[in-house]
């Protein structure tokens, strides 16, 4: 690779990487997260590889398998359909840690129920991509095409890297969905985030406390006013910065 097709991928990559960073932040929780990361993963996919494709991404915590979030009804169904069937590309990803690929869901002797099942939705692809999470989470991309032979090696590479940068912010997003290390994983996701580092300090020159707890307090005000963080944030800025009027944190 010449220098300047490195550097386009680097840009490409680092975008991918802010854009899922950004899901975490402006997402609820983990359920919006795993939803936008669906839809935004079928869309960055369908479009690198010219075909359309839809998604969907299988999570294992405590024990329990379900289908967390897709990018289309089918895509749930389909996955649904595999874990009805106890085995399949998706699960077996993300037991054993490596991508799966199903070229041909008509013929595939591994799961032939299976991919017939699927053949019969209309999709003749399958790829199967690892997520890695925390010791007592598992977590997999589904991604189905209409195509036989669709994922090329090019696309597979694609696939796991476009894996690679979600793997950390899908941690954070299970982390925070579980009540784990709150907040130091949205400081650490928020850390470049101009609006909420001068929102903590207002908070904390009205409360008088720690930037720890200036950031709980705000966590806990975005949660009962059902507003996102990063709005909250930059609607507190802005009152301060016109001198209108705001409600004091405490």
């Amino acid at each position: 690779m010449d220098k300047s097709a490195f550097e386009a991928q680097s840009r490409a990559d680092d975008a991918v990487a802010e854009q899922l960073q950004n899901l975490v932040v402006d997402s609820r929780d983990v359920n919006e997260f795993l939803h936008e990361f669906c839809d935004y993963s079928a869309r960055a996919l369908s479009e690198a590889m010219e075909l359309p494709v839809v998604c969907a991404v299988t999570l294992s915590r405590q024990r329990r398998t379900t289908t967390a979030a897709w990018s289309d009804p089918q895509a749930r169904l389909m996955d649904e359909i595999q874990q009805n069937h106890g085995a399949g590309p998706c699960l077996q990803a993300m037991n054993s840690g490596t991508t799966v690929l199903v070229p041909d869901t008509r013929h595939d002797t591994r799961w032939p129920e299976y991919g017939q099942a699927i053949a019969d939705m209309g999709q003749l692809s399958v790829l199967a991509v690892p997520l890695t999470l925390d010791e007592d989470s598992r977590a997999a991309l589904n991604i189905f095409a209409p195509e036989v032979n669709a994922f090329g090696s090019e696309s597979i590479s694609n696939a796991e890297l476009f894996a690679a940068h979600a793997q950390s912010s899908l941690r954070l997003a299970v982390r925070v969905a579980a009540g784990q290390q709150l907040a130091a994983d949205l400081r650490a996701a928020m850390e470049s985030r101009t609006a909420i580092d001068l929102a903590a300090g207002i908070i904390m020159g009205q409360n008088r406390c720690s930037q720890e707890e200036a950031m709980a307090i705000l966590v806990r005000a975005s949660s009962g006013r059902n507003q996102k963080l990063r709005t909250l944030a930059e609607n507190l800025v802005a009152s301060i910065s016109s001198q209108e009027p705001f409600t004091h944190f405490d």
